[in-house]
């Protein structure tokens, strides 16, 4: 079992080396573009919706109601088609929470006439020791607790995503990358979701917050993103080591 879990560990540091070393002394490189989800939803743009009838199929006419024409919808509706997703978020929350609680207790209990018995008692009893108080209890607790937390994320982007797939319902699955590269490092832009056709605007536009299960990632790769993470040994060590 030990030499499994060797095994493992040697691999995935044997994998995340490579990766790695593919920009060892270079820049790193672009993602391919062919054969991702994006460049298959254009080559093989599906079925079509209906049959068009002669006169959507006529381009002549100015008041052709096709999304070539002038009057025509081009906002994006089918698989393949692109549109841009606006991505500015500028948002600040803060919380912060205080407790306090204090309570003090104190009882007595005292028995110096029962029977004669504390008396009798007395004289077997220690010197100083006497059951006359025979009870007597303080107590005194307190507690308090601060909390607080602070958050600020600002970021303004802009993406071209493309439509991979029309859901039955019509809902737009979408999916769009982009890649920046400066120097030796590479920005990595990638978002995805689900859109509907009608929160997309005339400018073929559709914000961040109008789209379902948004996942939106921005990071990089390159030699100060390498610089930044620690040693895959450390990395290691701190899940492995319980303090």
């Amino acid at each position: 079992m030990r030499l499994l879990v060797v095994a493992l560990v040697m691999s995935h540091l044997g994998l995340s080396a490579c990766q790695r070393m593919d920009h060892l002394g270079r820049a790193p490189e672009f993602s391919p573009t062919r054969q991702q989800n994006e460049h298959r939803a254009m080559v093989y743009a599906g079925l079509p919706q209906h049959v068009a009838s002669k006169r959507e199929e006529d381009t002549s006419s100015l008041w052709s109601g096709n999304r070539s024409s002038l009057l025509g919808d081009r906002r994006a509706l089918q698989r393949g088609d692109i549109l841009t997703v606006v991505i500015e978020i500028d948002e600040n929350a803060e919380i912060s929470n205080s407790t306090s609680r204090a309570r003090k207790g104190s009882e007595s209990l005292a028995i110096p006439q029962l029977f004669g018995l504390p008396q009798r008692a007395d004289a077997h009893l220690p010197e100083g020791a006497t059951l006359g108080n025979a009870v007597s209890l303080d107590g005194t607790s307190s507690s308090s607790g601060d909390g607080s937390v602070k958050r600020r994320e600002k970021l303004g982007l802009r993406v071209a995503a493309t439509v991979v797939e029309v859901l039955p319902n019509g809902v737009l699955e979408i999916t769009g990358s982009q890649e920046v590269r400066v120097n030796f490092e590479l920005r990595e832009l990638l978002v995805s979701g689900f859109v509907r056709p009608e929160d997309i605007s005339r400018q073929n536009e559709i914000t961040y917050d109008k789209i379902a299960s948004a996942r939106i990632s921005y990071g990089g790769r390159g030699h100060i993103s390498d610089v930044q993470q620690p040693r895959y040994g450390q990395q290691v060590l701190d899940v492995l080591l319980p303090f």
